[in-house]
């Protein structure tokens, strides 16, 4: 995403718009940060796609089937992590 360039009282960027955009949808952003956000993406049409498509893939994901890791595979998976987790260590 890139800057829209729509000006306004006090501007808000496209980049930003994705950090936020969690906590938007959550309604947890402050009263002046949710409304600087939604007046950005009243003007600014990639942002729109943007929101659309991270509703999209917050309701898509929500309705995935919890799937249970085969334990060699969660074995392997804890031994890759806790052997890069050593490699980062200090005088390891």
């Amino acid at each position: 995403m890139s800057e829209c360039g729509a000006p306004g009282p006090s501007t808000i960027e496209c980049r930003q718009i994705a950090d936020l955009l969690g906590d938007y949808l959550d309604g947890t952003l402050p009263k002046h940060i949710r409304e600087l956000l939604e007046w950005h993406i009243e003007g600014c049409a990639p942002c729109v796609a943007f929101m659309n498509t991270y509703r999209g893939t917050v309701s898509a994901a929500t309705k995935l089937k919890d799937v249970e890791i085969p334990a060699e595979l969660k074995q392997r998976l804890l031994a890759v992590l806790r052997n890069q987790r050593a490699s980062r260590r200090p005088g390891a």
